[in-house]
């Protein structure tokens, strides 16, 4: 077991981010942008938002697992 007692913040040992952080609503605009982010998950499996709004799309997301357990809960 680990004596580390704090958390890691995404990071690994060498102190590096696992995710790439960008700024989606930026890369957006880009002409080759949505192709860039799509390759960039296919092949490293996430990427995450720090732009200004980036928590709102994960608000959102929130929105619609909460709605989807809602409508697909059996009783």
């Amino acid at each position: 077991m680990s004596d580390r007692n704090k958390p890691h913040n995404g990071r690994d040992k060498s102190g590096h981010f696992k995710v790439r952080q960008v700024d989606l609503d930026e890369l957006r605009t880009e002409p080759n942008g949505e192709e860039y982010i799509r390759d960039d998950v296919r092949l490293g499996g996430a990427v995450e938002d720090v732009g200004t709004y980036g928590h709102t799309h994960g608000k959102k997301v929130e929105e619609l697992i909460e709605k989807n357990r809602d409508e697909t809960k059996s009783e």
